[in-house]
């Protein structure tokens, strides 16, 4: 059985829609559409996907330390409120 780790599925889910772009000076450019603000550049496509995956991990962090509501993507929700056990359940 295959652990599943719904962060790391919500972050490839959403990678998944990026859109890049070859910039005139040969940088080049990615976003997210279903994410808005989460963009990035680098020098090269693969710097670009690099800082396009930490962008959306901090853009998750703090939407989600702030209340933010973050889009469903794969149909994952991260704005769900966690099932919390008792204590005594343990």
């Amino acid at each position: 059985m295959a652990l599943r780790y719904v962060l790391t599925d919500y972050l490839e889910q959403a990678l998944a829609q990026a859109i890049y772009d070859k910039l005139e000076d040969g940088s080049f450019a990615g976003r997210i559409p279903a994410c808005p603000g989460v963009v990035a550049f680098g020098a090269s496509l693969s710097e670009c996907e690099h800082e396009l995956r930490s962008t959306l991990e901090e853009w998750i962090l703090l939407g989600l330390k702030l209340g933010h509501p973050l889009p469903v993507i794969g149909g994952i929700d991260l704005n769900r409120e966690p099932l919390r056990e008792p204590v005594d359940a343990l």
